[in-house]
């Protein structure tokens, strides 16, 4: 229904913009709006650098080794070391590299109880698995666990390949230890089946734990591999950038924080 005070040719729809306003005032504020945006991007990036500074440098002063517990060596701290935001994945491989470190008891045990069975291997099992205990429990912290934990703390790429080459030799020593093949050390799928089928219950029981460890960390330890690769394409590291902190800081810098 028309009212007599109604125009008729009136816009039922008013402009949102004004048609006559030039676009270039629009496009400008747009940049300034984006240009704010990169500098309080900026500043919480110089604040996140001062607060990790602060922080290490407390560390060098009063930090004291505590790792490991019984005999210290070196100091290692995930909450005071590593940027807050990098924590939960650097605590995950420390629990991964911790159930690495039990898996190697739990297989030596096995071998012993291989042994036992009266395996025609079981004295080269037990030999290897002890060599294992040895050498693979410092070794696996200190060349992919403490790199990985470098580079989160200082996010230098050489780190992050350091990681990415032990690590991986780990991996394929992981799938080798699931295996399990008689005569290796390895008390894996193989040997625990073989003490499934004599029967040897000591030797299956101990066996399936250090199977089951041996699975656990690999496969852990996989997925988290994937995550860091991730992460480190993201921040965009290099073979040029590990090269220069190679040669600006040298091997020194792996045993220093900071």
């Amino acid at each position: 229904m028309n009212y007599p005070n109604e125009n008729p040719f009136a816009s039922t729809h008013s402009l949102d913009a004004n048609p006559f306003e030039d676009p270039t005032d629009a496009q400008s504020s747009n940049h300034a709006a984006k240009l704010e945006e990169i500098r309080q991007r900026e500043l919480d990036l110089q604040r996140r650098e001062q607060e990790l500074a602060q922080k290490q440098e407390h560390i060098r002063r009063n930090g004291r080794n505590n790792w490991p517990p019984f005999f210290p060596l070196i100091f290692h701290s995930i909450r005071d070391e590593i940027p807050q935001a990098s924590q939960p994945i650097i605590t995950r491989l420390y629990q991964l590299w911790l159930v690495l470190a039990g898996t190697l008891v739990v297989n030596l045990v096995a071998c012993i109880c291989i042994l036992a069975s009266g395996s025609s291997n079981g004295g080269s099992d037990l030999g290897s698995s002890i060599g294992y205990l040895i050498f693979i429990t410092p070794l696996s912290f200190l060349l992919w666990y403490r790199p990985i934990y470098n580079g989160y703390m200082k996010e230098q790429a050489l780190y992050y390949y350091l990681y990415f080459f032990f690590g991986g030799f780990h991996l394929l020593f992981s799938v080798y230890m699931i295996i399990g093949i008689p005569s290796t050390g390895s008390a894996g799928l193989i040997q625990t089946i073989q003490a499934f089928g004599k029967p040897s219950l000591p030797s299956a029981i101990v066996g399936t734990v250090a199977t089951v460890g041996w699975v656990v960390q690999g496969v852990g330890l996989a997925y988290y591999y994937r995550l860091i690769w991730a992460h480190h394409k993201a921040a965009g590291h290099s073979v040029e950038k590990a090269k220069t902190e190679l040669a600006t800081h040298g091997a020194k810098a792996y045993f220093t924080r900071g």
